[in-house]
């Protein structure tokens, strides 16, 4: 499994709207620019994330951006899914070689063992890891 920019750019959107889970709804502007990601590319992610049905966007002048469900129930399995589809390493091929053959459990696992970890972090768990590195971090002067 290779993470795209997409991903990467949705799942920092994602975890944007994470961090300002209990304010207000953020925009995309805002959201660009705390994260490094394009305005124009992420205005297309968040329309993927909101078809998916893991963000609502609201209008008006109070408008923008926040998650359809609190961050402990979206997963990044889930997001992963939605923003760049199939988690598993195999290649379909039309007639799998011996070889193929032999690999295919090990490729099974590496998609088990994926999966199993996508699905047992959320965006909360994203969050609680981010706060600690944050913790970790000492200056001197």
């Amino acid at each position: 499994m290779k993470i795209s920019s997409k991903g990467e750019y949705g799942l920092r959107a994602l975890f944007d709207m994470t961090q300002h889970y209990d304010q207000s709804p953020r925009r995309s502007r805002e959201i660009g620019e705390a994260q490094s990601v394009p305005e124009d590319y992420l205005n297309q992610l968040l329309i993927t994330l909101r078809k998916a049905g893991l963000i609502n966007s609201l209008r008006g002048p109070q408008g923008g951006h926040i998650l359809a469900r609190p961050p402990q129930q979206i997963t990044l399995l889930e997001v992963i899914r939605e923003l760049e589809g199939d988690v598993s390493p195999l290649a379909h091929s039309v007639e799998p070689t011996p070889v193929d053959k032999v690999l295919i459990d090990i490729w099974q696992q590496v998609e088990d063992e994926t999966v199993k970890i996508l699905s047992s972090v959320t965006l909360e768990d994203l969050l609680e890891r981010y706060n600690h590195k944050q913790e970790q971090v000492m200056y001197y002067i």
